[in-house]
């Protein structure tokens, strides 16, 4: 009966429609997002090459904001840059879906102290595929930004979970703004939106769906990398969670990591300094 009450507990447990107290806007933009990519589908199947063009920059921009600040620069100290760049590649991080900072770095770094185990809150050993690829994000608790990203909690970075609410606003209208009409609306808006989620969402299902050695489960998918565009390199997620403290994903010459040839063109110009590489194994 105690194991039976203790299952029943798990957030993963909960009917899937559910949001957690507190997620229920993220649980809605979810929904909108996904209604929005159908409908914008069914009237718009093709975009005209402006239209496609516009959204796979925007793609590009939000992937290496997502890549290489959120994740390299951010929540592991793999790089350093002054606030300018820092503060451009965080807007869009913000623009591609990803959240504000603080909030990212909060789960991400969570992620990493609990792989796998019970306490980590997107594994797939835990509550299954859709949970760790999509359920999570409004099924778990927010986590505790003080005390897992407590120097993105103030200051100027405080200002993007204000923030954060009009500029997803303005990237999900972003083909209206620019003049590019409804098919730019739901292009350059919703579709793009969906197609980043899922993009990210993949590194945390089909990247941990390996057999769990010494307490890891994550994996090298290879055939992910080239849909995730500039954030082709999250896809060796095998080689990030070995060397979670190197700013270069793709370890072998054969694995392309784009976010490490935008980090080593910055640092070639000094635009980039304190870059963390792999240790020699």
């Amino acid at each position: 009966m105690e194991q039976l009450v203790m299952k029943q507990a798990q957030p993963w447990d909960r009917p899937f429609w559910k949001p957690v107290r507190r997620k229920e806007g993220v649980f809605s933009f979810l929904v909108l997002i996904h209604a929005l990519t159908i409908l914008g589908l069914i009237l718009f199947p093709l975009p005209s090459l402006k239209v496609l063009g516009m959204t796979l920059l925007f793609i590009a921009f939000g992937g290496l904001g997502t890549t290489v600040c959120y994740h390299r620069m951010l929540a592991h100290k793999t790089l350093k840059t002054n606030r300018f760049i820092e503060q451009i590649l965080i807007f869009w991080a913000v623009f591609n879906g990803a959240g504000h900072p603080a909030s990212w770095v909060a789960y991400h770094r969570l992620h990493h102290s609990n792989t796998d185990t019970p306490d980590d809150i997107s594994s797939p050993k835990q509550g299954g595929f859709w949970w760790a690829h999509l359920r999570w994000l409004y099924q778990t608790a927010p986590a505790d930004k003080q005390r897992w990203a407590p120097e993105l909690n103030r200051g100027i970075y405080k200002i993007w979970g204000w923030a954060e609410t009009p500029v997803i606003l303005l990237s999900l209208c972003i083909g209206l703004v620019l003049g590019f009409g409804w098919m730019g609306f739901f292009w350059m808006g919703a579709i793009r939106l969906v197609y980043t989620l899922h993009m990210q969402c993949f590194v945390n299902s089909i990247t941990h769906l390996d057999d769990v050695v010494d307490g890891d489960s994550s994996k090298n998918v290879w055939w992910l990398g080239p849909f995730q565009l500039t954030a082709w390199g999250e896809n060796w997620h095998k080689n990030h969670h070995s060397h979670a403290g190197s700013a270069r994903l793709g370890l072998r010459w054969w694995q392309p990591d784009i976010g490490w040839y935008f980090i080593w063109t910055l640092e070639a110009v000094g635009l980039v300094h304190s870059v963390k590489r792999p240790r020699a194994s």
